[in-house]
C-alpha cells in the first residue's frame, strides 16, 4: 500500500510538472482570464445561436452554414474565444452540409471526446482553449489524413489572410 501511495504521489508531481514545461505563455494565461466564467457569462458573451451550438452542443441546419461555401484564405477561428483552428488550405467540399477540414491548424487545439448521443457512436470535436462544442470528426475524409472535421459555420470566426 505504502508503494502504491508513493507511485500515485510521484505520478501526480510528474503530471503537474510536465503541465507546466512553458506550455502557456503569459499571453495565454491572460486570455484564459479573460474567458466566461460560468454559463452566464457566455449567454451575455454569445447569440442565442452561438450559445445553442458552442455551450449546449447543438447543431445548425445543414446546407445553412456561411462558411459552407467560403473560399476566402485564411485562418477558421473558435467564435468563443478566438484560438486559431483551421486554414483555408485543409478547408474542402464534403456534400455533407457543413464546412469541412482534413486538419486543425496545429496538433492539440482540438479535444475528441467520444460521443454516444443519439444513438450513434461518434468524436466530438471541441475548441481545447474553451470548450466550446464545433462539431465532429470522422475517418472518412478523402485526403491524405483520411480525416473529415465537420464542423458547425456558427462555432466559426475567420481571419482574412489578405
Amino acid at each position: 500500500m505504502k508503494t502504491l501511495k508513493s507511485f500515485l504521489i510521484y505520478s501526480l508531481f510528474m503530471v503537474i510538472g510536465f503541465s507546466s514545461c512553458g506550455q502557456k505563455t503569459k499571453n495565454s494565461q491572460a486570455s484564459m482570464e479573460n474567458l466566461p466564467k460560468n454559463e452566464t457569462e457566455w449567454k451575455k458573451k454569445l447569440s442565442a445561436e452561438e450559445f445553442y451550438i458552442l455551450r449546449q452542443k447543438g447543431t445548425e441546419s445543414p446546407y445553412t452554414g456561411k462558411f459552407l461555401m467560403h473560399k476566402e484564405k485564411g485562418i477558421y477561428t473558435c467564435k468563443g474565444c478566438g484560438a486559431h483552428l483551421f486554414t483555408s488550405d485543409s478547408k474542402f467540399d464534403s456534400h455533407c452540409g457543413w464546412p469541412s477540414f482534413d486538419k486543425e491548424i496545429k496538433a492539440g487545439v482540438i479535444k475528441e471526446t467520444r460521443d454516444l448521443s443519439h444513438g450513434m457512436d461518434r468524436i466530438e470535436i471541441t475548441c481545447a482553449k474553451c470548450g466550446g462544442h464545433l462539431g465532429h470528426v470522422f475517418n472518412d475524409g478523402p485526403t491524405d489524413t483520411g480525416l473529415r472535421y465537420c464542423v458547425n459555420s456558427v462555432s466559426l470566426g475567420f481571419e482574412s489572410g489578405k
